[in-house]
Order: structure tokens, then C-alpha cells, then sequence
């Protein structure tokens, strides 16, 4: 019998909503720096900013997951291993890679290659489960969406394009969620989605901490107001929600299936940026947005007639 999880307008609208709620971080963030004062080199707060935001989102979800779920949220040593093996991945060398890639790379391409993780991860998924190969439907949806990102991202006219140490990290970062995802998806066999993802979150952001601390010892002291608080749970609350949504999708669909919908991310924060603050929406982010809609169409459509033949 399908589970809920895996009928197509269930997968559709969790992975729009999830998609939503990540693209949101980016306005929230920049309007989260902007506030307290945290300038694009300044990695140390920008780190420590983050595993607060990710220690709360495990704090909150341990208590969903206890108080609301009913779930089980102790400790043992095997899953104490498997937590920390998921979190190094899925929230603190990602986030590290991420942050600071982020500030030294050029937003253009910054946002190109944040929105090849679902790339990486489709790759990694024809080499780890037999049941979810490329093939060229799958390749043909992989290239529109991604043709969508890099237009939707296309530079202006003068613009230099390089490769150097932030494009390295951020392919890094894309590599270490790709992998986070394969990791959770295997991992949600054994273990509840929600406590296995909070306490993934936990144990990562005390990574972030620390890196934060020692590079910049003076970040623990962030001057929050009520306003900067507030967009800091809401940045803990939509990473709660999102990486439980996301898990849950991953555990009962191919990779390949979900994976598509990540392309949606950066255009999502392209919208929210230019609504929340009046950033201008460039007219190659809509077009940009129709090619990774179409891709997602053809594998959906063709994959769900494949399915009923």
C-alpha cells in the first residue's frame, strides 16, 4: 500500500513548502546580519550565528519530538555514533563550508553552485542504491533544472567570472549535504526521523560554536533585540520543520525523486529577497524558475505514467 509520504501531490507540496522555508533563510539571514551588525568577513560571528540557530532548531525539535510526537529521545552509544555521523555532515561541515564559501565567492556564482546539491546528490545515489540509476529522463530533468539556476543567476555584462578557494568550499558544502541526505535516508530504517534529526542538529551546531569561538572569541557576545531574536527562531524553527519534512521525503522516496525539488531553493530566495527586501527580481529568475518547473514535470509526469504501465 503508498504511504502518504509517497503519493505525488503529498511529495509535491511537502517539498515546495520544505523548499519555501529554506529560500526564506536568505532574506532572514541578511536581515539577521544587517541587524547585528555582522559584516561578510567577519566568519567567526557568522559561524556562531549559525550554531545558535541550529542548536536551538535541535533544542525545539527534541522537545516536539518528546512532548508531541511521543517519540523517544534518549541517548545510547550506537546512536550517539550514528547522531554525530549524520550532524558532522548535515549540519556542521556543511554549514562551515557554507559560511564561509558564502562570504568569499561572488554572489553569482555563489548561488549557482548552492543549487547544484541536487546533482551531487542524484550522482551519489546511482552509486548507492541499485533502484535509484540515472538514466536519461532523470539526466534530461537534472539539466533543466539546473539550466534554470545558473540562468536565473546569469551575470550582468562586466561581470568576472573565477574559480578560487569559495567556490571550492561551496562545492564542498553542496558535497557534504548530499551525502547528509544519503546518510538520514539510511539511517531513518532504524532510528525516528525527528530525534534522530534534532540531535544531528545539536551535536553539529556545537562544532559551529566552537569554530566560531576560536576564530572570533568576542561572537558570544552578538547584541540581540527583541526583532533579531525573533528572526532567529524563526531561522531555528523553518530548520526544524525543513530537515524533518525533507527526511521524512527521503525515507520513503528514491533520491532521485526528491532531490529535484532543491533546484527551487535558490529562486525562492531570489523571490523572498526581492519582496522582503525590496531587492529587484531579475527577469531571468522567472525564466529561470519555468526551466526548473519543467524539469520537475517531465520526471514526475513520465515517471508516474512509467509507474501505472
Amino acid at each position: 500500500m503508498e504511504n502518504v509520504f509517497q503519493r505525488n501531490w503529498t511529495v509535491m507540496l511537502l517539498a515546495l513548502f520544505n523548499t519555501l522555508l529554506w529560500g526564506s533563510a536568505f532574506p532572514f539571514i541578511k536581515l539577521s546580519y544587517r541587524e547585528l551588525d555582522i559584516q561578510s568577513n567577519e566568519y567567526g560571528q557568522q559561524l556562531f550565528f549559525a550554531g545558535e540557530r541550529f542548536l536551538l532548531a535541535g533544542v525545539l525539535l527534541l522537545g516536539i519530538s518528546h512532548f508531541v510526537l511521543k517519540r523517544s529521545i534518549r541517548l545510547d552509544r550506537q546512536r550517539i555514533k550514528a547522531y554525530a555521523h549524520l550532524g558532522s555532515f548535515l549540519t556542521f561541515l556543511q554549514y562551515l563550508f557554507f559560511y564561509i564559501g558564502l562570504s568569499i565567492s561572488t554572489g553569482v556564482q555563489g548561488s549557482i553552485i548552492a543549487g547544484s546539491t541536487s546533482f551531487f546528490q542524484m550522482l551519489l545515489a546511482h552509486f548507492r542504491y541499485e533502484d535509484d540509476r540515472l538514466n536519461r529522463l532523470k539526466g534530461i530533468a537534472l539539466t533543466l533544472g539546473f539550466s534554470g539556476i545558473v540562468i536565473a543567476n546569469w551575470p550582468a555584462s562586466g561581470t568576472e567570472i573565477g574559480f578560487g578557494p569559495g567556490e571550492i568550499l561551496l562545492i564542498m558544502a553542496m558535497i557534504s549535504g548530499a551525502f547528509a541526505n544519503l546518510i538520514a535516508k539510511d539511517y531513518s530504517r532504524s532510528y525516528d526521523v525527528a530525534p534522530m534529526t534534532a540531535w544531528a542538529m545539536v551535536i553539529g551546531s556545537l562544532g559551529l560554536l566552537v569554530i566560531g569561538l576560536i576564530i572570533e572569541p568576542s561572537g558570544a557576545s552578538l547584541p540581540y533585540t527583541f526583532q533579531t531574536s525573533l528572526f532567529l527562531l524563526y531561522l531555528a524553527m523553518l530548520s526544524a520543520i525543513g530537515f524533518t519534512l525533507w527526511n521524512t521525503l527521503m525515507k520513503h522516496n528514491p533520491v532521485s525523486r526528491i532531490s529535484l525539488y532543491m533546484f527551487f531553493v535558490p529562486l525562492f530566495g531570489v523571490m523572498l529577497s526581492g519582496i522582503l527586501l525590496g531587492e529587484t527580481i531579475p527577469w531571468n529568475a522567472i525564466v529561470g524558475l519555468f526551466f526548473v518547473v519543467a524539469g520537475i514535470y517531465l520526471s514526475t509526469y513520465f515517471q508516474g505514467r512509467k509507474v501505472k504501465r
